[in-house]
């Protein structure tokens, strides 16, 4: 006799299963892009962010990018040793650090244009599609931020 009550602990029941495969996946055909311009994804994310807002706090960041400081200090610090973000204490309180984009990490951004393109060939679903997933999931991160 099959029991029903496991059903909810099945792989195919799992929203989280999905999105963790995919975004394994996604991760994976980034990287080539990636190492081209010695970064990882996280490091990219934050040039991302900073190619926004040339100027943001780390707590700023943080939010930005759901990442806390335990996990950005050191990633900033090697941002910071390959010349493409500056940490300064901000002159207002000096216990908030201040990243700010250095002119190479500016011109990273030229290098990188070619990325979007290049991952929107590895995702195979069509426009109409991928624009709905896009929804979707901010959709889902906004519902989290509430908690």
């Amino acid at each position: 006799m099959k029991d029903d009550r496991y059903s909810s602990l099945k792989l195919d029941s799992q929203l989280c299963f999905p999105l963790y495969a995919c975004s394994k996946e996604i991760l994976r055909q980034y990287r080539p892009f990636l190492d081209e311009l010695d970064l990882t994804y996280t490091q990219y994310a934050v040039m991302m962010a900073l190619w926004e807002a040339p100027a943001l706090s780390v707590s700023e960041l943080g939010r930005t990018l759901f990442l806390d400081s335990g996990t950005l200090t050191p990633l900033l610090k090697k941002l910071e040793s390959k010349g493409y973000v500056r940490r300064t204490r901000s002159s207002d309180d000096e216990r908030v650090v201040m990243i700010s984009i250095t002119q190479p990490g500016l011109d990273m951004r030229e290098k990188a244009l070619s990325i979007p393109q290049g991952m929107r060939k590895c995702i195979k679903i069509d426009d109409s599609d991928f624009a709905a997933l896009y929804r979707i999931l901010h959709k889902m991160i906004d519902g989290f931020e509430q908690l």
